[in-house]
């Protein structure tokens, strides 16, 4: 069985949002083609309190952008974004929601991030979405959404460790690209830990 990951199709990171992706929002109707091919789709949503450790906000003379580390693991500092129960942490009003059949919160512990729709970032604890897809029989999950560089890179690289046959639906991500080339060399780290790069799937069809 295939199954859809949407990744983080939220306000804040579409433009003019808190943390905006260029074109994030053109990712949004390509998400709603690929939902009607699928049996399962899933969604993850960065769900954050409002004093998160990855916040630049929370420490004097920070700023988006640098890099610290928080509880032993390296972090970017983020501008307040996706906070619990906001505007800025719903999902893109065109997102067609009727299809997801669950939605998976990470980011929720303020002191770890959560990339990943699968394990915060220190893999210390799980979000339940791999027992979930098991359950039910997955065995092959296509990926979309936001941001290919960060969230959808590791919610890819998770599923393949995880054994699931994953697909990155590359036209239907963008990226943050903090440094020049950033989306490129996430892409490349994803196909060479075995996760096939599909380009032109919103429009000719798949899986």
């Amino acid at each position: 069985m295939k199954a859809l990951i949407l990744v983080d199709l939220q306000n804040d990171f579409m433009p003019g949002g808190a943390l905006p992706v260029t074109e994030g929002d053109q990712v949004v109707p390509l998400a709603n083609k690929l939902q009607r091919r699928f049996d399962l789709v899933v969604a993850t949503q960065d769900w954050h309190p409002a004093n998160h450790g990855s916040f630049a906000a929370s420490y004097a003379g920070k700023k988006p952008g640098d890099a610290i580390a928080l509880n032993g693991l390296p972090q970017v500092l983020w501008p307040v974004h996706c906070v619990q129960n906001t505007q800025g942490a719903a999902f893109h009003g065109a997102l067609e929601t009727a299809r997801i059949a669950q939605v998976f919160r990470k980011g929720t512990d303020a002191g770890v991030d959560s990339y990943s729709g699968f394990f915060d970032n220190g893999r210390r604890q799980a979000t339940g979405l791999s027992d979930y897809l098991k359950a039910r029989g997955v065995e092959e999950v296509y990926v979309c959404g936001l941001a290919t560089d960060y969230c959808v890179r590791f919610t890819a690289l998770d599923a393949e460790s995880l054994g699931f046959r994953t697909r990155l639906v590359a036209d239907a991500c963008r990226g943050v690209e903090l440094k020049p080339g950033d989306v490129a060399r996430a892409i490349e780290e994803m196909r060479k830990a075995g996760v096939q790069v599909v380009q032109g799937c919103a429009a000719h069809g798949c899986p």
